[in-house]
């Protein structure tokens, strides 16, 4: 029997886990940009979701025009990959002002296009704008979102 491209993925993920760091995301990144290139028949949903480490692979569709605002990801971290279609992603900081207020700033903007992938490590801020007809992408998160999400270490501007 072979293996298909996500379970080759899982098992490449899962030899290269262990506590973030350089080594850990360039790893995953690595087999999450091999991934995008094999010819995936997925469905919108979570993909994978392990057991043992806990981290999660999920495929989103997105419309032309979805935007999603400025958010991080609590203690968690992501690398998101594009298979098709067209998404641009900014990047942001928190910043106080001397009164206390916080507000983002916007840093950057960049396209993403089929093959790329950005990672967001804990702390940082991003949002996403669809720009083509529909697009797929891959999620990688290194925990359940939506726990860091319900349990308020999430924060969306």
């Amino acid at each position: 029997m072979t293996k298909n491209a996500i379970e080759t993925f899982v098992d490449g993920v899962r030899a290269a886990w262990g506590p973030l760091t350089t080594e850990v995301v360039a790893s995953c990144r690595q087999h999450l940009e091999a991934l995008t290139g094999a010819s995936l028949e997925v469905e919108e949903g979570e993909l994978h979701r392990d057991p043992e480490h806990g981290f999660l692979l999920l495929a989103h569709i997105e419309r032309e025009g979805t935007y999603r605002v400025p958010h991080d990801h609590g203690g968690g971290w992501v690398i998101y990959a594009l298979v098709r279609g067209e998404v641009e992603m900014g990047t942001y900081a928190r910043v106080v002002d001397a009164n206390g207020t916080a507000r983002v700033v916007r840093r950057e903007e960049s396209r993403m296009r089929a093959g790329e992938c950005r990672v967001y490590l804990p702390g940082d801020i991003h949002d996403t704008h669809c720009l083509s007809r529909d697009a797929l992408m891959l999620r990688f998160t290194s925990c359940d979102l939506k726990v860091e999400d319900r349990e308020g270490r999430m924060t969306r501007y």
